[in-house]
């Protein structure tokens, strides 16, 4: 089926167009396990016939709902804590003092 063809269907029948190339393509699926398959072609042309449906689709779609476009907006730069670790200390220890509950070794209370 081609392109303008596709264009020409209502949504309707574009879906019901696109379950029947589904359904098709998963019967073809079916009879490489089952049976020996004619024609191997079909696989691609049943994906390329499904792709241009589900484009129609999506734009379709697209035109009756237009993306908002948002202005982008600048974030504040991440500042990180850089904690220097003791000799000895424990991995636990340095969240702490990452998360300001830990002074010279010593816990804070909070």
């Amino acid at each position: 089926m081609e392109m303008n063809e596709i264009k020409k269907m209502n949504d309707e029948d574009l879906g019901l167009e696109s379950a029947r190339v589904r359904r098709a393509l998963f019967n073809l699926k079916s009879q490489v396990v089952t049976e020996k398959i004619k024609d191997s072609s079909q696989f691609g042309k049943m994906r390329v016939e499904l792709a241009r449906l589900l484009t129609e689709e999506s734009s379709r779609r697209v035109a009756k709902n237009p993306p908002v476009s948002r202005k982008k907006v600048a974030k504040a730069p991440v500042v990180k804590k850089i904690a220097a670790k003791k000799p000895g200390a424990k991995r636990s220890d340095l969240k702490k003092f990452e998360a300001g509950k830990l002074v010279e070794g010593k816990k804070v209370m909070s």
